[in-house]
């Protein structure tokens, strides 16, 4: 065999290695991507949740809650005489005292029918001294065959009826002059005129105030007293145990930003409105310069003492099944159980437990809607700002100055748990 023959078979047999070794290489290497992808498609079929431990509850609660501030004393003030409105006196904004004059009215049919029941009056004094002259006479008569008893009698009488006509008469003139009293308006109280709807000239009618060009009738004068004011405030019936004589509160208006007022109980009604489920408080706050308004609109913070020995949970971390309240709790073996839990007061983003979690357990905070009992889970960090703590950013390296440190935005160290979020981990 010639040189050149053995080095093409060396050759040949040098191409056939290579190729065995890269077909082996290429075998192994589909097979080590094949197990690689089915372990990872098996993980990727747990469902990934982030763990929370139930926390003691808030030491004390607060509560932000709408309310109404109405004047201590607020009067509309409607005409009891019909006529004309001669002149008003005291305009919006003023501040009055009681008995202040704010309107006259002229009533030229009522003064008619005052000066006739004067004079109806006079008629029935009249009579009643004739009356009583005649029953004297006869009664001088009385015995002697001139006249007889029934007639004595009857005089008698008819000196009594005309006594009675003479009440009558004076209780009409008095009905009368107390109408002409009503012709001047006056405050029933110190206060503050809010509304004024009557002007001179105007037709007002007796007991329905102003009647307009549609025929409806409106008060003239509206009088607040405002020394004080009352803040009604609805109460959500879980947060009705904090009603208490001793309760205090902070009032906020819109238009004095930055600025508190301090309220203190006055009243409650005692029940639960059906549409609502809140009862109805009231409470009080002094007002001297006059710097809240009737009828404004106001926030009120309550602050009322809390139960930590209650465990708390966040709301979502609750599953309503048919069962019933539920929550998730993983084991060592990373297996779902489902717990039924009582709940208790709700405080806003979490809810107070009653029954069915210990302080050591972990629980699956906003589980899915098809996770079920005995599911295999894998358990994942929680994200920063989320459901842990935003803390201060990490110093930085000189390996992390070269651009080779980690990226642990979405997966932080600092997983230490955060009271706002109920412990979330």
């Amino acid at each position: 065999m010639s040189a050149r023959q053995s080095r093409g078979k060396l050759a040949l047999i040098i191409v056939l290695i290579v190729a065995l070794v890269l077909a082996a290489w290429g075998i192994l290497r589909r097979h080590y991507h094949f197990v690689r992808l089915a372990s990872e498609t098996q993980e990727s079929s747990y469902p990934r949740v982030q763990l929370i431990s139930p926390q003691p509850g808030p030491t004390h609660r607060t509560l932000d809650l709408p309310a109404n501030i109405s004047a201590w004393y607020q009067a509309p003030i409607y005409a009891q005489v019909s006529g004309y409105v001669k002149m008003w006196y005291k305009d919006i904004g003023a501040a009055v005292h009681a008995g202040d004059l704010l309107a006259e009215i002229e009533t030229p049919g009522l003064d008619a029918q005052f000066g006739a029941a004067k004079a109806n009056l006079d008629v029935a004094l009249a009579r009643y001294k004739l009356a009583q002259i005649t029953a004297r006479r006869w009664k001088a008569l009385q015995g002697t065959q001139a006249v007889s008893q029934q007639e004595v009698d009857v005089q008698a009488a008819n000196a009594e009826a005309q006594q009675a006509q003479v009440e009558a008469a004076r209780h009409d003139m008095e009905r009368y002059a107390a109408l002409e009293g009503f012709k001047k308006i006056v405050a029933p109280f110190d206060g503050v005129v809010t509304a004024r709807l009557a002007d001179v000239g105007d037709y007002v009618n007796a007991g329905g105030g102003d009647v307009s060009s549609r025929g409806s009738a409106t008060e003239l004068f509206s009088v607040a007293d405002v020394h004080a004011m009352r803040v009604f405030v609805p109460v959500p019936q879980d947060y009705a145990d904090i009603i208490t004589p001793k309760l205090t509160a902070t009032l906020k208006v819109p238009q004095f930003q930055g600025r508190e007022f301090q309220a203190r109980y006055l009243a409650t009604a005692a029940a639960f409105n059906q549409n609502t489920r809140t009862v109805n408080t009231e409470l009080m706050v002094d007002n001297p310069r006059g710097e809240l308004w009737p009828d404004s609109y106001a926030t009120v913070h309550f602050e009322a003492p809390g139960d930590p020995d209650i465990l708390i949970l966040p709301v979502g971390a609750l599953i309503f099944r048919a069962e019933g309240l539920q929550v998730a709790m993983v084991d060592g073996s990373n297996r779902v159980h489902l717990v039924s839990v009582t709940v208790g007061t709700l405080l806003g983003k979490s809810v107070q437990i009653i029954e069915g979690l210990k302080v050591t357990d972990k629980v699956i905070n906003n589980p899915s809607a098809g996770l079920l009992d005995g599911d295999e889970v894998r358990i994942v960090p929680g994200t920063r700002g989320y459901n842990i703590p935003a803390g201060p950013p990490p110093e930085k390296t000189g390996a992390a100055d070269k651009g080779t440190h980690d990226d642990v935005r979405a997966m932080p160290e600092d997983n230490s748990p955060s009271p706002e979020a109920g412990a979330r981990q």
